[in-house]
């Protein structure tokens, strides 16, 4: 199993600088990751230094808390339609899923799916805050709201994907949207069993070091 089709190659951090950025996106084409996942002030720099290659640019919505209204997601999401990103990762709210109120996480997915119609939008619940009825409502709210994706985890909170997150939320989905697990994805090994558990995207920053494991059968 080849492991780059599967990758997001992730910079998200403050203090990611454009030198950075382009090394993400050249590390992109040299190993033909699926995605670079970016900050969208980036989004112009990494569609210039990935001009004629088949990365795709994946930036994010209301991150890292989800905790901006539904309109400020849409206009953000749109925005970065419009400078060239190809797939969302939006970040639910957060405090209604605590609250039970899935009616909001339903209408605040809707919202970013209708300002963006005719481009992936991965849902970011943030599994590490919820339980496991709640990471069951919050998946089935995710994909009624539009998602073509249900995502584990922003990476900034208290914890990242799991295995049985992953299988949680393959069970809720059942075929209707695909699922990305980020955070914690460390080694090939643990790539592969993320595949397994139902995941069809990673997350990672650490995209290199897996594929160079992958390729000498050792981890990092």
């Amino acid at each position: 199993m080849k492991l780059a089709p599967y990758i997001d190659h992730t910079l998200l951090k403050a203090t990611a600088t454009p030198t950075d950025i382009e090394q993400l996106c050249a590390e992109a084409r040299e190993h033909s990751f699926y995605a670079v996942c970016l900050n969208p002030v980036y989004i112009p720099l990494a569609a210039q230094v990935l001009a004629g290659s088949d990365v795709k640019i994946a930036t994010v919505c209301g991150f890292p808390l989800g905790a901006v209204s539904s309109d400020q997601k849409a206009v953000e999401a749109r925005l970065s339609v419009e400078a060239g990103a190809h797939e969302i990762d939006m970040v639910i709210h957060i405090g209604a899923a605590l609250a039970g109120d899935w009616d909001a996480v339903q209408a605040d997915v809707r919202a970013v799916r209708q300002a963006i119609p005719d481009h992936v939008l991965k849902v970011i619940i943030e599994t590490c805050y919820l339980n496991d009825e709640q990471k069951r409502s919050a998946t089935e709210a995710a994909v009624q709201g539009g998602a073509d994706f249900v995502k584990t985890s922003t990476g900034f909170g208290t914890g990242g994907a799991t295995l049985d997150d992953v299988r949680l939320m393959r069970d809720v989905i059942a075929g209707r949207a695909q699922i990305k697990a980020a955070g914690g994805v460390r080694t090939p090994d643990d790539a592969r069993a993320m595949i397994e558990a139902g995941a069809t995207r990673l997350g990672t920053s650490g995209g290199v070091a897996l594929v160079a494991g992958d390729r000498t059968g050792e981890g990092y």
